[in-house]
C-alpha cells in the first residue's frame, strides 16, 4: 500500500470507540509497553539514514511506540504511518518548533535554550493526520522555514569564503545539500555533514585530513579521531558555525515565531501544546526557568500549556523521577523521548544519562502520556475532538478514559498489523 493510500485509510483500520474498548476488554493485555515519543527524521536533520531505519531500530530494541518529531515540517507524517504501522509499530505524530517568549527574553530569563534568554523550543503532540494547517498560520509556517533556510544558505556563503581564504581547493554547493541531503529544510549540521565528507574526498590521507582540519581551525588541532564522524562535526560547529567562529551569522528575528503563537497553530493543527524540559545538565545545573518544577508547572498553566516532555539521556534518574512524577501528577501529559537530532546514534529504547536504565514509575508514566496523545490523535480523526479542546482545555479529568483508548488502540494495531 502507498503512503498516499496509506494517509487516507489510516484511521479506517479500527474500529470506532466503543467496539474498540469492547475488544480491548476481551483481548487488550494491559502491558506498561515501550516508546520513544521524540525522534527527528532526515525530514528535519537526524542520525538515521531515513525512516525505515528508524523503525527497524525499534523493532530490534521491542519498542513499539514511536513519536516522529521534525523541526517544522510534518512532510514525513504518512511515510512515518505506513512504515510504522507494517512493522507493528503505533506512530504518534508530532513536531517542534523554535518560538521566543518576548517577555522572557525582556526579562534576560533563560528558558530551554541555555545560551539565549526567551528562545523557547515547544513540541506538538497528536497533530492530526493527515497533516493540517489553516491561514494565516500556514504563511506563518512557510515564512519561518524561508527564513530559516535562507540563515543557514548565509552561513554556507561565509564557509565557502573560509574555504576560499585558506586555499582547500572546494567549496560546498548549498542546493547540492539541500537536494542531496535533506528533504527541504537545512540545519547547520547538514552543513557539518557536508564539510566532513568534502574533507575525506578531497584529502585521502590521515595526515592530510588532520593537517587540513588544523588549518581550518586557524591553527588549533582537531581533538576528535577521524573515526569518529559525529564528534568530527560537531567540532566543525562549535569551531566555525556556533558565535565566534568564522562562519557564525546570528539568527534574525524573523527566524522565530512568538511563543504564543506557536501554541495556537498547534491547536490549529491538531495537536497538544507541549514543552520540552531541558532539565539537568550534566553539572547539575537548570536553567532559572526550570530551576523550580512547581514555578515552571504554575507559568505553564497560565500559558495553557498541560503536556511535557524529557530528553532522557540528558538527565539524572533522580532528576526524571523527581520531575517526571511531579509533572504528572498535577496533571500534565508527560512523554519521553531520544530526539536523534544529532550524528550520534543511540538506542531507540530510552536510558536516562550514563545509561542508566529507568524506573518501572517513569516508564509507566511515559506509556500513559503516550497512550493519551494516541487517543487524541485517533479521536480528533474520528470524533472531531480529542484530550484537549480548539482553545487548548484538557480533559483531566477523564485522564484514565484516554489512557484506556490508547492502550486498546496500541495493542490492536500491534495484534492486527493491517499495513
Amino acid at each position: 500500500m502507498n503512503n498516499k493510500t496509506y494517509k487516507m485509510e489510516f484511521w479506517n483500520q479500527f474500529p470506532g470507540r466503543e467496539e474498540l474498548l469492547k475488544w480491548y476488554e476481551n483481548k487488550g493485555k494491559g502491558s506498561i509497553l515501550s516508546v520513544n515519543a521524540h525522534l527527528h527524521t532526515p525530514y528535519s536533520f537526524s542520525a538515521f539514514r531515513d525512516i525505515p531505519q528508524a523503525l527497524d531500530m525499534g523493532v530490534n530494541e521491542q519498542v513499539v511506540v514511536m513519536g516522529i518529531n521534525d523541526f517544522y515540517t510534518t512532510d514525513g507524517y504518512s511515510e512515518w504511518a505506513g512504515e510504522a504501522a507494517s512493522r507493528g509499530i503505533f506512530p504518534l505524530f508530532n513536531i517542534e518548533y523554535i518560538s521566543l517568549n518576548k517577555a522572557d527574553q525582556l526579562a534576560g530569563l533563560k528558558v530551554n535554550d541555555p545560551a539565549n534568554p526567551g528562545r523557547t523550543y515547544l513540541s506538538g503532540k497528536g497533530l492530526a493526520f493527515p497533516a493540517k494547517m489553516d491561514e494565516p498560520f500556514a504563511s506563518a509556517l512557510l515564512s519561518v522555514r524561508t527564513e530559516s533556510n535562507n540563515h543557514v544558505a548565509g552561513m554556507c556563503a561565509k564557509l565557502n569564503e573560509l574555504l576560499t581564504i585558506i586555499e582547500a581547493g572546494f567549496v560546498l554547493d548549498f542546493d547540492q545539500i539541500k537536494s542531496g541531503m535533506t528533504k527541504g529544510m537545512v540545519r547547520e549540521r547538514h552543513l557539518a555533514k557536508a564539510l566532513r565528507e568534502s574533507v575525506a574526498a578531497n584529502f585521502k590521507t590521515s595526515s592530510e585530513q588532520i593537517a587540513f582540519y588544523q588549518r581550518l581551525f586557524g591553527g588549533k588541532p582537531l581533538v576528535s579521531s577521524l573515526e569518529a564522524p559525529a564528534a568530527i562535526e560537531n567540532e566543525l560547529r562549535n569551531n566555525l558555525l556556533k558565535a565566534g567562529g568564522p562562519a557564525f551569522i546570528p539568527e534574525p528575528a524573523a527566524a522565530f515565531l512568538d511563543s504564543e503563537l506557536v501554541c495556537k497553530m498547534i491547536l490549529n493543527q491538531g495537536g497538544i501544546p507541549t514543552y520540552p524540559f531541558l532539565a539537568d545538565d550534566a553539572n547539575g545545573n537548570f536553567t532559572p526557568f526550570e530551576a523550580s518544577k512547581e514555578k515552571a508547572a504554575q507559568t505553564l498553566k497560565e500559558r495553557n500549556i498541560w503536556s511535557v516532555e524529557f530528553i532522557t539521556t540528558r538527565n539524572s534518574l533522580a532528576v526524571l523521577e523527581d520531575y517526571v512524577t511531579y509533572f504528572s501528577n498535577e496533571g500534565f501529559v508527560v512523554t519521553l523521548g531520544s530526539e536523534h537530532n544529532t550524528p550520534a546514534m543511540e538506542p531507540i529504547q530510552l536510558f536516562a544519562r550514563k545509561n542508566t536504565e529507568l524506573s518501572r514509575v517513569i516508564k509507566e508514566i511515559n506509556y500513559h502520556g503516550a497512550c493519551i496523545v494516541a487517543a487524541h490523535q485517533y479521536l480528533f480523526a474520528t470524533e472531531g475532538k480529542g484530550y484537549i479542546d480548539a482553545n487548548g482545555i484538557p480533559d483531566v479529568e477523564n485522564q484514565a478514559l484516554f489512557i484506556n483508548i490508547g492502550m486498546a488502540l496500541i495493542e490492536y494495531l500491534i495484534q492486527n498489523n493491517h499495513a
